[in-house]
């Protein structure tokens, strides 16, 4: 990493941290020596302004980071910002005084220019909410919020609390069927059930006075178990006409920008809700944070438009066959949907996990926040500044933003002040200084491209810590990335656990668990390339980088049933080369042969779909999951090829013998075939059967050509 033109701010947070300014100048190559400051932060706050008219930035402390940037806006100062943590993720630790490699990549990765910005996803909010429940909470809460935003209410009990004697908003009563939608968005669908529609009610109270049952109260609801169908209400009414026993249960709908959804069940039970969505239960406490969120929700909004979709290698399906489902499957906010022979993803529901782009074989969904190119390159750069600076067997310790940051701050925290070894009593040991803490936008989005790379640019392991995931299938999903790569890499030789995912329940749990871990052997050198948005392209680099390098040489690495490579097997008994699994194939893998009659395949573009294996009208067709290495994974290669059928009228090939064969055999039992014209024209080409059967009377017919038998 090359730090000319930034200027670098070190800070020891008052001799805390142990830093080598010389070695630290060296990694970076800093071109001048670098200055540790102490109190960057308090007594030498001058130092940093002094500094602001430098356009590039670099600040090693994250405590203080509102501090220096209040400090920046305050001097109006254009300076690019950046801060990186060194003193929990690496000087708070009992190995605080060896860390020096990883603060040189932390720094490093603070050096990068932040990535090309996305396309934005846009809201619209203009605060009608609907409140649905039980009628004690949702006209409660229908009641705080009528004044700040434009309140409706679903009642979803007959039997409840008194309506309020001011209609300041509207009431409907009913069952809830369903909700769709997101902020600015939502669409909810119920069914009234109750003889009493409340949009019609006056509230006169006339059939609370006429129920001789008294099964009417101020609810203005019927008591269903009490009424003995006198009707007297009915007649009380009159023209109103808000009672109706005979009412058929029509289904309603209304529109709404935002939902407080009080039921006991909520109407959507996902692990990850659309924004404007809250399910707070019967907790008081957790209803009013709620609503607090939803007055804080009118006007426009945005957030990143989170994936890309390339429908033309997408392996979902093809003819109404389903093949590839993985990304429905690990969806935990139901923004993706099946469409056809396609999927859709609705990106106002996406928030942005990446679980899609990690399981998706072939790269049709990618993740954009931030994209591929822009983590491989801070992946290659901490890692390349980390080995030039000394550093072995490093430790990749993925987290997210959030959660995850914490836990792994949490741990440098347990180490107290680690450079003067005057850690806390009872205290941790820290980080071990091989231990690189990454961010990534979501842990989720780690797949087999990124956890490959890590290896090829000189990874001893990778750790994912999945903290606070609120969907398990996203906790399986990098388990089975992680078990594909881990037999990639043992096929290939490479010794030890190099993969792991964590879920700590404190910070001591996940600093033991770093510190038991052996160190395994390193690739013998870093590879160059560059991940992309083209996942497969990347994993081909990945693949060619490790085998090159391998301490085993392996042409072909057996993989578990679901990998995203492989070969095929075709029963040449029963297969006829029919092409339809040509057809079916989204990737290309299936090809014909222009000479003669065969079916071609290149492995190296198959992500076993299955579509082929659906397809097949004979059931000819098996996956065999494996890796294979040779330069034969990317050449066609024959599967099936047969003789070619000649037309019987002109003489040209138009199919396999095998083919007709079949057919003629299969049909001609059948009376449509009887007579032997109609069984001739299936071996035919189809232009000469389309001229037979407008063939004039003074034409010669089909039964005056020779008979040769196919």
């Amino acid at each position: 990493m090359d730090l000319q033109g930034k200027t670098l701010k070190l800070c020891s947070c008052n001799g805390t941290i142990a830093l080598d300014a010389r070695a630290l100048g060296q990694a970076l190559k800093a071109g001048t020596a670098l200055k540790v400051h102490g109190e960057l932060c308090r007594k030498e706050a001058g130092l940093f302004q002094a500094s602001l008219s430098d356009p590039d930035l670099i600040v090693a402390c994250t405590q203080e980071a509102p501090l220096f940037t209040e400090l920046a806006e305050g001097a109006g100062s254009s300076a690019r910002l950046a801060f990186a943590n060194i003193r929990e993720f690496a000087g708070w630790s009992a190995e605080g005084g060896s860390a020096g490699p990883k603060i040189a990549a932390l720094i490093a990765a603070a050096a990068l220019p932040e990535p090309e910005p996305v396309a934005q996803v846009n809201y619209r909010s203009s605060g009608q909410l609907l409140v649905i429940g039980p009628s004690a909470a949702a006209l409660d809460w229908a009641e705080r919020l009528a004044g700040t935003l434009q309140v409706s209410v679903l009642v979803t009990d007959a039997i409840g609390a008194e309506l309020p004697d001011t209609r300041r908003f509207a009431v409907w009563s009913g069952r809830a069927l369903a909700l769709s939608g997101w902020l600015g968005a939502f669409e909810v669908r119920w069914r009234q059930e109750n003889p009493i529609d409340l949009e019609l009610c006056t509230r006169c109270n006339a059939c609370v006075n006429a129920c001789p049952e008294g099964a009417i109260d101020y609810t203005y609801q019927v008591d269903l178990s009490r009424c003995k169908a006198h009707r007297e209400c009915v007649k009380a009414c009159g023209a109103v006409g808000a009672i109706d026993f005979a009412r058929p249960q029509a289904e309603r709908k209304e529109s709404f920008d935002l939902v407080l959804d009080l039921s006991r069940e909520p109407l959507l039970r996902l692990p990850d809700l659309p924004q404007g969505y809250l399910a707070p239960g019967a907790d008081p406490l957790a209803q009013a944070l709620a609503a607090q969120q939803l007055t804080a929700l009118v006007g426009e909004f945005a957030k990143p438009r989170f994936t890309q979709y390339r429908e033309r290698i997408c392996a979902h399906g093809r003819n109404g066959k389903t093949g590839c489902t993985k990304c429905l499957e690990v969806c935990s906010t139901g923004a993706i949907r099946a469409d056809g022979d396609h999927v859709r993803v609705e990106p106002h529901l996406c928030a942005g996990c990446g679980g899609c782009a990690t399981v998706c074989p072939s790269g049709a969904l990618s993740h954009a926040v931030p994209g591929m190119a822009a983590t491989g390159a801070r992946l290659k750069a901490m890692l390349a500044t980390y080995a030039s600076a000394g550093g072995r067997e490093a430790c990749l310790l993925v987290h997210d933003p959030e959660a995850g940051r914490q836990r792994v701050a949490g741990v440098g925290r347990r180490a107290g002040f680690g450079a003067r070894g005057r850690g806390r009593k009872g205290g941790g040991r820290g980080l071990p200084a091989r231990a690189i803490p990454f961010e990534v936008f979501h842990a989720a989005s780690v797949g087999m491209d990124f956890l490959l790379a890590a290896l090829a640019y000189g990874a001893s392991q990778v750790v994912v810590i999945a903290q606070g995931l609120a969907d398990r299938a996203y906790v399986e999903a990098l388990r089975a990335q992680m078990a594909l790569a881990q037999a990639i890499v043992s096929g290939l030789g490479y010794a030890g656990e190099r993969f792991l995912v964590v879920e700590p329940e404190d910070d001591a749990t996940l600093e033991a668990a770093l510190w038991a871990l052996p160190p395994a052997p390193v690739v013998a050198k870093a590879a160059a390339f560059n991940l992309s948005t083209e996942k497969r392209a990347s994993l081909e680099f990945a693949f060619e980088h490790l085998a090159r390098h391998a301490p085993a040489a392996a042409d072909m690495v057996p993989l578990p049933s679901g990998a995203p490579y492989g070969a095929l097997a075709v029963d040449q008994d029963r297969c006829t080369l029919c092409k339809a699994c040509i057809g079916a194939c989204p990737e290309g893998a299936l090809l014909e042969a222009q000479e003669a009659p065969a079916l071609r395949f290149i492995e190296r573009n198959c992500v076993q779909c299955g579509l082929c294996r659906e397809t097949c009208p004979e059931d000819a067709i098996a996956l065999v999951p494996r890796l294979l290495l040779s330069a034969q994974a990317k050449a066609a290669v024959t599967l099936n090829q047969a003789e070619p059928f000649n037309c019987v009228r002109c003489g040209n090939a138009f199919g396999t013998r095998k083919m007709i064969q079949n057919m003629t055999g299969r049909l001609g039992a059948h009376s449509m075939f009887a007579g032997g014209g109609a069984l001739r024209r299936l071996q035919m080409c189809g232009d000469c059967r389309v001229a037979d059967m407008v063939l004039s009377k003074d034409e010669p017919s089909i039964l005056d050509y020779p008979k040769s038998a196919p």
